[in-house]
């Protein structure tokens, strides 16, 4: 079976500084994979240097065995879709919701921009009465559920996600998480799935990579995470971490 994508020896420099180096790792059809690790180990910009956001000084990108250029072509786009973190600054203040999924149909020349605008709010739980408001008449969560339903319009079969929920309050969390799933089995979807959470990405993911400065530091499944085989001490770290504060007796 052709990988969705696979990335070899991937680098990305800015300037002197190395944000990612050597990082290679493979995600099959209909897999969500997760990138993990602390703020600053270059997990957001594998997904950017993916999206065509981020310069690659080194290694190669494919999709569905293809060796994707520097430059991004439209097609590559139908394709590929990011979700980013922060829903708010994702979306422009001041255009509708329904210009916001009509901007994607119409860069692509894509036809019957009504019926697709109104079939992405309701997959995304939102519904029409959402499709005049503006993003400040929204909550975290209804933004980001925007953000999903633009990204989904062009009915990609790779979706990018980066800390998707990280901005959101715990219970709006798992609702979108929830969501998340649900469209990635009715779809087929391929996910790649950033976070510093374990917890989250052991909910959504098979198999996940964990990062730190830059490089590949262990690739592990999902259930080799939850039962605790882990082989490095920085994995161990991250688990030990993601339990948060406890009060000793």
């Amino acid at each position: 079976m052709t990988d969705a994508l696979a990335i070899k020896g991937l680098a990305v420099v800015f300037d002197d500084f190395r944000a990612v180096d050597g990082v290679s790792f493979s995600v099959r059809e209909g897999e969500s994979f997760g990138l993990v690790g602390e703020s600053g180990s270059g997990k957001s910009t594998v997904l950017r240097a993916v999206a065509g956001l981020a310069p690659i000084a080194d290694g190669t990108i494919s999709i569905g065995g293809e060796t994707i250029s520097h430059a991004r072509s439209k097609s590559f786009y139908r394709r590929v879709q990011m979700v980013f973190q922060d829903p708010y600054g994702s979306l422009h203040p001041r255009h509708t919701i329904d210009r916001a999924l009509a901007e994607p149909l119409a860069v692509h020349g894509i036809g019957d921009a009504e019926r697709r605008i109104l079939k992405a709010l309701d997959e995304v739980g939102l519904g029409k009465g959402f499709r005049f408001r503006y993003p400040h008449q929204l909550s975290g969560g209804q933004r980001q559920r925007v953000a999903i339903a633009r990204a989904l319009i062009l009915e990609p079969s790779i979706l990018l996600l980066d800390e998707p929920t990280s901005a959101l309050d715990a219970s709006v969390q798992a609702e979108v998480l929830n969501l998340l799933e649900d469209i990635r089995r009715e779809r087929g979807l391929t996910y790649v799935l950033v976070s510093h959470d374990l917890a989250v990405v052991t909910h959504m993911c098979e198999r996940l990579l964990v990062m730190q400065h830059g490089r590949p530091v262990e690739l592990l499944t999902s259930a080799d995470l939850a039962a605790r085989r882990i082989e490095t001490a920085y994995t161990r770290e991250l688990m030990v971490a993601s339990q948060g504060f406890r009060r000793e007796a």
